[in-house]
């Protein structure tokens, strides 16, 4: 990557940060597309050369820190399945708190409303997610942790399901609900159930 490359990756960079920064403090409708470039010093027509609309900014939000766990748990070989499940629903549940309930709050309103974001037509970040956790099963199948007749899509919705219903749990409670604390719960009492007929 040359000096030019690497300068506009760290621009985009320090707008997404940005753009986490005050969505956390002040919810995603509260801020506008200034309020980001004033804040992360950089000239409006910065932020449009990376992003159409701050609604983007958000799905970007979305994909960072959560490719980061795949690359983990592709590191994982020595473990179990389900031990790499529990890892990657411990972290998914980790970067959603991380995040911060307002960012929650968008994705949630992107998948659910995807008209809300007109290119996001399908729904990205479920699609991600989904497309993700698909990948971590399919492995364990080709690899021989988990039986060749195994469901991998049935599995995956199940399972995305609940992770999403403890994210839009979080949501609705304004806070209340722990979504770690629940997510390590189902990993404890549930996953084993949910899989066991399928491990090898």
């Amino acid at each position: 990557m040359n000096k030019r490359q690497l300068s506009a990756l760290e621009t985009k960079r320090k707008l997404i940060s940005t753009a986490l920064e005050l969505i956390k403090e002040n919810g995603f409708d509260s801020i506008n597309v200034e309020d980001i470039t004033r804040k992360a010093g950089v000239a409006k027509g910065t932020f449009y050369t990376y992003f159409k609309r701050k609604e983007d900014i958000v799905l970007e939000i979305s994909r960072t820190p959560f490719s980061e766990i795949a690359d983990e748990i592709e590191n994982m070989k020595d473990m179990e399945i389900i031990q790499k499940l529990a890892h990657y629903f411990h972290r998914f549940m980790e970067c959603v708190e991380t995040c911060g309930i307002h960012i929650c709050r968008q994705w949630t309103r992107d998948v659910l409303d995807p008209n809300n974001t007109p290119d996001n037509k399908d729904g990205q970040k479920w699609v991600y997610d989904v497309e993700m956790l698909k990948g971590i099963l399919n492995n364990a199948v080709s690899n021989g942790e988990l039986k060749e007749e195994t469901p991998v899509e049935l599995l995956t919705y199940i399972i995305i399901s609940e992770l999403y219903g403890m994210m839009v749990s979080w949501c609705m409670s304004d806070g209340k609900f722990e979504p770690l604390e629940w997510t390590d719960k189902f990993c404890a009492f549930q996953l084993k159930a949910i899989l066991s007929p399928y491990i090898n």
